[in-house]
């Protein structure tokens, strides 16, 4: 998603500078779509979560401990040197660190500043699109997490036409005197993420800011966000920027390999586990009577088509399952796998014709990226994929279709 027009942009991030009157606007409804770190929000969450438009936490699959296929987050880091990502070169900026400036409480200080980058995204015809907002590093008051928020959304009244103002907060590894800030892998991905959900924000088209960017479905909301995680272990993507930030030597392909195959380690387990859960959101959510019975029989009943380890006497998760009682997931847990389904479809259409294809990628953002709401997800789906969604393509993405 690099800044220029020949098959390999999404937007064109070149100007830097804020349209005229960016700096007055009404905040709206904002996009929550960050990474929870709080471990009471759900009993059953995974250590690697990413969360969906509502600030709900989406259970990843688990990376193996001490793995012999794990990819070493400290030899990842290495690679992922944000200044790489950031150049003055029209390549997309995570940030600089200016020492004192105006951005410090205090001249005299040492203490780094780390300018927060603002663009003003244009199209390749130099039609402005939206403002987007980076802000990459954690710093006092600042809650943990990462998510992509819409200040304002697309709309069109009395046929003048508003943009969006867009932001990504995360809470990256900072930069320290020595070295500049190195990513790990999970920050790559969850950067990527969170990138998705800005594509769709900034990319929409249409009257109704209401049905517009990520006002869509809860079970579809997650497909230009997931979607653009499988870059991550992309070589020729990785090759334009993760370098070793002193060597200058290109990420080995050796090491993606192990990366990805320390996260299907289990890939068989983890996927199971999610349909288990979905399917007791679905059980206790399709009571018609209220519920007098035994919580742990309930579960064990209701888990039993996908259990693969044995039950635990006097467990159950249930009580402690915050995303499906009070998290806004009643009866939709299961869109965390679906988007799964959907986006592993999608992806093997640019794996099928190349990863930067210009013609997949301008049928990706017609179809749904700027649809947003308007239509229903299926037939948004089947106009850019051809076919309704297969499960082939999630199923070969964990190594399991060999």
């Amino acid at each position: 998603f690099y800044g220029n027009a020949d098959g390999k942009t999404f937007y064109d991030d070149e100007k830097q500078t804020l349209p005229n009157n960016a700096d007055r606007f009404t905040p709206a409804e904002s996009v929550d779509t960050g990474t929870s770190d709080d471990a009471s929000d759900d009993a059953a969450a995974s250590d690697d979560e990413i969360t969906d438009a509502d600030g709900s936490t989406d259970d990843t699959q688990d990376d193996a401990d001490g793995s012999e296929q794990d990819g070493s987050d400290s030899d990842v880091e290495t690679m992922a040197n944000d200044d790489e990502l950031t150049d003055g070169d029209g390549n997309l900026v995570l940030g600089d660190d200016v020492e004192g400036g105006s951005g410090s409480s205090a001249g005299s200080s040492t203490e780094p500043v780390h300018v927060n980058p603002v663009y003003e995204v244009t199209d390749e015809k130099g039609r402005f699109m939206a403002v987007l907002y980076l802000d990459f590093f954690p710093r006092e008051s600042k809650r943990g997490g990462a998510w992509m928020t819409e200040f304002r959304g697309t709309k069109t009244v009395d046929g003048v036409e508003t943009r969006p103002l867009v932001s990504l907060v995360m809470n990256f590894t900072k930069p320290t005197e020595q070295t500049p800030s190195l990513l790990t892998f999970d920050e790559v991905e969850t950067f990527l993420h969170e990138f998705g959900h800005s594509l769709h924000g900034m990319l929409a088209e249409g009257k109704y800011e209401s049905l517009n960017g990520t006002n869509v479905y809860r079970d579809f909301v997650e497909l230009p966000s997931q979607i653009m995680e499988n870059w991550a272990t992309e070589k020729e993507f990785l090759d334009l920027w993760a370098v070793h930030y002193e060597t200058g030597e290109p990420i080995p392909a050796e090491l993606v390999e192990r990366i990805v195959a320390a996260k299907n380690y289990l890939a068989a387990y983890a996927n199971v586990r999610q349909l288990s859960f979905g399917m007791t959101d679905m059980a206790w959510h399709t009571l018609t009577e209220p519920f007098e019975g035994d919580v742990e029989q309930f579960e064990v009943a209701s888990m039993a088509p996908t259990q693969v380890l044995p039950v635990v006497p006097g467990t159950a998760m249930a009580p402690a399952f915050g995303h499906i009682f009070s998290g806004g997931y009643a009866a939709g847990y299961y869109g965390y796998k679906w988007a799964e389904v959907l986006e592993a479809d999608a992806f093997s259409l640019f794996k099928e014709k190349g990863i930067f294809n210009r013609e997949v990628a301008d049928s990706f953002r017609k179809n749904i990226l700027s649809k947003g709401g308007t239509e229903h997800p299926m037939k948004l789906y089947v106009a850019f994929r051809g076919h309704k969604p297969e499960t082939r393509a999630l199923i070969e993405k964990m190594g399991l279709g060999k």
